[in-house]
């Protein structure tokens, strides 16, 4: 190479996605990269160019701007931009303008599609998270999409099939022929041989190819069901696609089937979202992973009250901001524990790190501590593995607090002791809550019952949550006293429905929208939710269940529905102005600062919840042992 080009090549390879890939790769673009100098305040790109070169300052500053001209980013040495206008039909969406005199790469499109080909990580960076895109990328409108929109609407052909005696050479062509980059594998069951319609068993894609067969050098004679994905997450043709989203999120995936049924209908890759993404959320978890330290965890979070603030400036509900804000909290956790795992060694036996309460119902905010607890295998023995279990809990608990979520003050965490059990141990102390439900066990009761496995073996986490419902819908009493319980906190109306006040303390003369509205809704739904057998944790989708299950009065579901979204929305908003007013957030509201169409259609999300309440005394009465 020459020697610009090898400067070029050493530029690079600093800077994020080109620094994942080999070094004769980076020395390749370097041949290819052409420059362009701009002085400052000139066009890049306008709105509706064509583009075919992916971007890279090399020195400068360049802004980008939304069509209508409002300025949402700012970039700097080492940043990317034009990655969207590539990935949606070579037209720029966000214009391009040098702030200062600036050096430009220019690397053509060719090669940009063959390094999103060939690499994982770079096509990750690319789709998911453009770095020019540190705002939502879509308008008002756009972003309304992305939460009444079904993921149905992303699909744009049927789902390329193959039967899953054929090989890996068959599979591998049918996917050349039909230039597509996953393949959907399926089977007849023996037991449902009379259904029209195969079943799903498994998913094969590009990645499957090059790592379970060419690194490994598989014969391509064997089935294909040795190397593909076997009982891959799927979604529902009813889901949105922001719910979409999210699952690919958590759980890192790049293709999604979409199920009618048993039957599948498409299939979504991230490149099919990029134009739905919610920016806060996609950016935010994809760069908390890649974060390589405790310390660059914590000026992330900074962040998190920003995003939090932007989903509601763009009008999403409360169901689309709890799970996002639940997917940015478990990646924290996530990404400590890889952390933590690299300082102290691989665990000495299998684990699951649970997250517990509102993260656990997708339903977590701004204003949060930390709950956790360990599950751990039954072969743990305190003297031999506690040392490093309790170092494992306590890293991960300083670094949540670090960021933000902070220690619980009553040391719901895994740093207790008492909240590292084995799988054994779990059972049987859930076991006892429910057959001698005790104030205490009732209070433990309404943190550890909403559960979800965020590291580790999360199968436990599920296994442990079908035990608790089976346990709970077959006791009686014990539904009878957690609904006693859950009636502790009751609305903030007087006899004549009028606001009743916090009478002293910090926040008098207001009302808390979550001791006095949304847990007490999100409580009694548990309770109903247990009831019916429902083995959901988000309070929208037990609520779902026990409507299907009949159980409520006519039209009491749907009513449940609007108040908790009304009460949400309006705690929500209240926390979002307290942000950018520069305040510190809370859940506590002044009925004399709120409109009246909020106070009016408060006192009716209130009387709803106090309705509920009396049903629930009806529904599950009390009596003594």
């Amino acid at each position: 190479m020459e020697a610009e080009q090898i400067e070029i090549a050493g530029f690079l390879s600093q800077y994020p996605p080109f620094n994942t890939l080999p070094e004769h790769t980076v020395n390749h673009i370097a041949t290819q990269v052409e420059i362009s100098y701009y002085r400052a305040g000139a066009d890049i790109y306008r709105f509706g160019d064509e583009i075919h070169d992916l971007c890279v300052i090399r020195s400068g500053a360049v802004e980008i701007y939304r069509r209508n001209g409002d300025l949402y980013n700012r970039l700097s040495e080492g940043d990317l931009f034009g990655q969207l206008g590539l990935l949606m039909n070579n037209k720029v969406r966000l214009p391009a303008r040098t702030l200062e005199d600036s050096l430009i790469y220019f690397i053509p499109e060719a090669l940009f599609t063959e390094l999103c080909d060939q690499f994982d990580e770079f096509a990750y960076f690319v789709e998911m998270d453009d770095n020019s895109l540190r705002q939502a990328v879509s308008s008002k409108q756009e972003n309304n999409d992305l939460m009444v929109s079904k993921v149905t609407t992303l699909i744009s052909r049927e789902p390329v099939t193959i039967d899953a005696s054929a090989s890996i050479r068959q599979a591998a062509q049918k996917m050349a022929e039909e230039a597509v980059s996953s393949l959907l594998i399926l089977h007849q069951d023996a037991e449902s041989a009379d259904e029209d319609e195969p079943l799903l068993a498994g998913i094969l894609t590009d990645r499957d190819l090059r790592i379970r067969v060419v690194a490994p050098g598989i014969n391509l004679d064997q089935p294909v069901t040795e190397v593909m994905t076997s009982g891959p997450i799927t979604l529902d043709d009813d889901a949105y696609v922001f719910e979409a989203m999210l699952t690919m999120l958590r759980f890192n995936l790049h293709h999604l089937p979409v199920m009618d049924g048993k039957r599948p209908i498409g299939v979504i890759a991230t490149s099919d979202i990029v134009r739905y993404e919610s920016q806060s959320s996609l950016y935010m978890v994809s760069t908390i992973l890649r974060q390589q330290s405790v310390e660059e965890l914590v000026q992330l979070s900074k962040q998190v009250n920003s995003c939090f603030v932007r989903m509601v400036n763009e009008d999403a509900n409360s169901h689309m901001i709890g799970s996002a804000l639940s997917v940015i909290g478990r990646s924290f956790k996530q990404r400590l524990l890889e952390l933590a795992e690299e300082k102290l060694g691989a665990p000495p036996v299998p684990y699951c790190f649970l997250a517990l309460g509102s993260m656990a119902r997708d339903e977590q905010l701004i204003i949060t501590d930390q709950d956790n607890a360990l599950i751990l295998d039954n072969r743990y023995d305190p003297k031999l593995h506690g040392q490093y279990f309790e170092e494992l809990a306590q890293f991960v608990s300083d670094g949540l607090d670090a960021c933000g979520y902070t220690y619980c003050t009553g040391e719901i965490m895994a740093t207790n002791p008492q909240w590292r059990k084995t799988r054994r141990e779990w059972e049987v102390c859930f076991a006892d809550w429910i057959d001698n439900p005790d104030p205490e066990a009732l209070l433990n009761c309404s943190i550890f019952f909403d559960l979800d496995g965020v590291w580790g073996r999360i199968d436990w986490a599920k296994q442990l949550n079908t035990f608790i419902v089976r346990r709970s819908s077959m006791s009686p009493r014990f539904l009878a006293c957690l609904a006693r319980n859950s009636l502790s906190r009751t609305p903030p109306l007087g006899f004549f429905k009028g606001f009743v006040m916090e009478k002293d303390g910090q926040h008098r003369n207001s009302i808390n929208l979550k001791r006095r509205g949304t847990a007490p809704l999100a409580d009694l739904i548990r309770v109903h939710a247990l009831a019916v057998g429902s083995t959901a944790r988000n309070s929208f989708e037990r609520l779902d269940d026990v409507i299907d299950a009949g159980i409520l009065p006519q039209d009491r579901g749907t009513d449940l529905r609007d108040a908790l979204e009304f009460i949400s929305m309006v705690r929500i908003r209240h926390q979002a102005l307290d942000v950018e007013a520069g305040g510190e957030p809370d859940n506590n509201i002044e009925p004399d600062n709120v409109s009246d169409f909020e106070r009016r259609n408060l006192k009716e999300a209130f009387l709803v919840l106090s309705n509920a309440q009396r049903f629930l005394k009806f529904r599950y009465p009390y009596t003594r042992k």
